[in-house]
């Protein structure tokens, strides 16, 4: 006989646990969306409990979140000292001073409806000597240290781009702490030392703090990192390991003095035993070694990373350990797990946030009339898995494609991917074809960056009937983007005047 299915339990009291990031943003959210509903929302935290705070770059999606919350842009860049991001400039992925850009935008546009990149690629089998990147204005701005506002005029499709942010992430979870207090959620300080089940449903029932108060609930969102302490440790859900395709399990972190204007881009550098990440801020530089520690020392990486700082450190190098993989399941009964407790994806595409912020996404979107009904349950963990595993394999292709020499870098780009992955290389070095699956998080573009980037070219791309007219259009591309470089301020300048007109 089918199992029976379980009535839905109405929600009336939200229980956060755990602040930092993940807390203040899930805090902050409900606030919002609950503003006209009668549910408390109470986050316990404790100030004894650190957090990870290196998240500190973002992809487009935040500008989501920031308009969920009504929120002004030049109110969040100056309550976070952030600064603009246009992409992901990578250093060394492709072999010893090879580099090249991932942006927040396309290239081109279609010629006699046919994609701009198999244009290009065939173009440049007729002898066409310019670059892919050159027709992209976000990849030009970045390399320029410009930043302008993209425009969305269909008569000015070179300038259409995306962007995100680089910020201060203990500000930004001051911020949201300061937001969602105003909104009615109720911050609770105290560790916690009991966590009590229901003897019936198994659902968590109620905590109970080192102090002796007891926390009750009826959804409880585990936002308490890594340990995970309701979904893993209390609840049991198992975690899926990665590690074998994705082999970093240390991250290094450390702040350094500004020494030159912002960069409107994240750097990553590829070092012996991983990469380097670069995160400018306005009043300094977020700095980190993610590394496998089975090909170098956490010594080692210490030293590896001290020795490639632009500027001072400002802090003592912070070890990270982590698994990479995720969580079997991200909603078990009335726990939902946001962030790290969910699972860990290395920030080399600076997905730890949008992670946080889909999350959220799925747990207010199934929770449907405010009940947790079983079906939607296992909906939002379908979908849940499947953007985590589109992710991994696109962090696990610029691995795989890596051109550098040394053991790590020979032996990562030795190893079998997902069928997944494997079927998406296979269809673009046949056809140039990109495949876009169910809960893809980076678009085709992204992927068009790490094939250009990296060097593989499509075999299968028919040559342009008119190759002459073809590539006339396509100079007169280039020349206005050229332009558009030309006349838009530098990054500084124009976080300068936003913030200037709005003192």
């Amino acid at each position: 006989m089918p199992n029976p299915v379980n009535p839905p339990i109405p929600v009336k009291k939200i229980l956060v646990v755990g602040g930092g990031t993940a807390g203040w943003m899930t805090a902050a959210y409900l606030a919002k969306w609950l503003e006209s509903v009668d549910i408390q929302v109470e986050l316990v935290e404790s100030d004894q409990i650190g957090t990870i705070g290196v998240g500190e770059a973002t992809v487009p999606g935040i500008h989501q979140f920031i308009r969920d919350l009504a929120i002004s842009e030049s109110e969040f860049i100056r309550a976070t000292n952030a600064t603009f991001k246009l992409g992901i400039a990578f250093e060394h992925w492709a072999g010893i001073d090879k580099h090249f850009f991932h942006p927040f935008a396309g290239y081109g546009v279609a010629i006699e409806d046919r994609s701009f990149h198999k244009t290009w690629w065939a173009a440049r089998q007729q002898g066409y000597a310019q670059e892919l990147d050159q027709f992209c204005l976000c990849t030009q701005l970045a390399r320029a240290g410009k930043f302008a506002q993209p425009s969305f005029d269909p008569e000015s499709r070179l300038a259409w781009y995306n962007y995100a942010y680089h910020f201060d992430a203990s500000l930004f979870a001051k911020f949201l702490r300061n937001y969602a207090e105003t909104r009615g959620v109720t911050r609770i300080e105290g560790k916690i030392n009991h966590v009590q089940l229901d003897n019936t449903s198994g659902s968590i029932q109620s905590l109970t703090l080192e102090s002796g108060q007891m926390l009750d609930g009826d959804l409880f969102v585990d936002c308490t990192g890594i340990p995970a302490l309701l979904i893993g440790k209390t609840l049991g859900v198992g975690y899926e390991d990665w590690s074998h395709w994705l082999p970093c399990d240390s991250a290094q972190a450390v702040q350094t003095q500004s020494l030159r204007e912002p960069d409107p881009f994240t750097r990553s550098s590829a070092r012996t035993a991983g990469w380097q990440w670069h995160i400018p801020l306005q009043h300094r530089v977020g700095n980190g070694y993610v590394y496998s520690s089975q090909f170098i020392s956490h010594d080692e990486a210490r030293t590896e990373l001290l020795g490639n700082l632009a500027g001072e450190p400002l802090t003592d190098p912070r070890l990270i350990r982590f698994t990479t993989g995720m969580r079997k399941d991200f909603w078990f009964k009335n726990c939902v797990a946001i962030g790290l407790s969910s699972g860990f994806l290395e920030p080399l595409e600076s997905t730890s946030i949008s992670l946080i912020q889909t999350g959220i996404a799925k747990m207010t979107s199934f929770l449907v009339n405010f009940e947790i009904d079983e079906k939607q349950v296992a909906e939002a963990n379908r979908l849940n898995r499947l953007e985590y595993e589109r992710i991994r394999d696109f962090i696990i292709l610029h691995y795989k494609l890596n051109g550098r020499s040394g053991t790590f870098w020979q032996q990562v780009r030795a190893m079998d991917v997902p069928a997944s992955l494997e079927q998406k290389m296979a269809l673009f070095k046949r056809t140039g074809d990109i495949s876009m699956l169910e809960q893809e998080s980076f678009k085709e573009e992204s992927w068009l960056s790490m094939y250009y980037g990296f060097g593989v070219d499509p075999a299968g791309i028919n040559p342009s009937a008119d190759p002459q007219r073809t590539q006339l259009i396509m100079d007169k591309m280039r020349n206005a983007i050229q332009k558009g470089v030309a006349l838009a301020p530098s990054h500084a300048e124009f976080i300068q005047t936003l913030s200037a007109s709005h003192t």
